[in-house]
C-alpha cells in the first residue's frame, strides 16, 4: 500500500476519533454541579423570602441546564476546531509541496484541507466561540448573583422586600443579556459562505501550490 494512502487512514482514523468526544456532548445534557446549602437553609430570610427565592431557583433549573450544556457542546467543538485547523495551516503548504504523481498525495492535501475548511466554516457561520462566551458567562454570573444574595443579602438592599426584588431584577437581566447574545450570534449563511471564500482563497494563494 502507498505511503500516502496509510497517511491518509491515518489522518482520517485521528480526525474521526478525536471528534467522538464532542460527538458524545453534542448528544447530552450536562447535569448541574451540586449547589450545597440553598436559600431553604439561609438565616437571613423569612419562610415566605424563602419560598419565594427557592421557587425562582427552581424556575432557573432548566436555563441553567440548557446554558451549561450549551456553553459545553460550544467550548468542546471549539477545541477540536482548533486544534484541526491549526494543525492543516502548518500541514496544507508542508503538502503542497511534497505531493508526487501518487494519486494518494493529492487526495491526502485534498482531505485535510477541505476538513480544515469545513471545520472553519462552521465554527463561524455558527460563531461557536462567542457563543460559548455567552452561555459560560451567563452561568457564571447567574451563580454569582446567587452566591451573594445566599452570603450577602444586604448588598441587593436594606430590607427582605428590596433584596428579592433586587435580586430577581438582576436574574431577569443576565437572562436578557444571554439570550441577546444568543440571537446576535445565531449562524449566518453569508458567515459560512464567507468562510469558506476566504479558505479556498488563502489555500490557493500558498506559495509552492502544485497547479494541475
Amino acid at each position: 500500500m502507498s505511503p500516502w494512502a496509510i497517511a491518509l487512514i491515518i489522518y482520517s482514523s485521528l480526525a474521526l476519533l478525536s471528534f467522538l468526544p464532542v460527538l458524545r456532548v453534542l448528544v447530552r445534557w450536562v447535569d448541574l454541579n451540586p449547589g450545597g446549602p440553598s436559600f431553604d437553609q439561609s438565616p437571613h430570610f423569612s419562610d415566605d423570602g424563602k419560598l419565594l427565592l427557592a421557587q425562582n431557583f427552581e424556575r432557573m433549573q432548566g436555563t441553567l441546564k440548557f446554558w451549561k450544556t450549551q456553553a459545553e457542546r460550544y467550548r468542546t467543538f471549539h477545541i477540536y476546531s482548533l486544534a484541526w485547523i491549526s494543525l492543516s495551516t502548518v500541514g496544507v503548504p508542508l503538502l503542497a509541496q511534497a505531493t508526487t504523481e501518487d494519486p494518494w498525495s493529492k487526495w491526502l492535501l485534498t482531505v485535510v484541507a477541505t476538513h480544515s475548511a469545513v471545520l472553519l466554516a462552521v465554527s463561524r457561520a455558527f460563531r461557536v466561540e462567542a457563543h460559548y462566551k455567552a452561555f459560560r458567562s451567563g452561568e457564571s454570573e447567574f451563580y454569582d448573583l446567587y452566591r451573594r444574595m445566599l452570603d450577602r443579602p444586604r448588598v441587593f438592599g436594606p430590607d427582605q422586600r428590596e433584596q428579592i426584588d433586587r435580586y430577581f431584577e438582576n436574574v431577569e437581566t443576565v437572562r436578557r443579556v444571554v439570550r441577546s447574545a444568543e440571537t446576535d450570534n445565531f449562524p449566518s449563511v453569508e458567515d459560512a459562505q464567507g468562510a469558506v471564500v476566504l479558505r479556498t482563497d488563502s489555500q490557493s494563494s500558498q506559495p509552492g501550490t502544485r497547479q494541475q
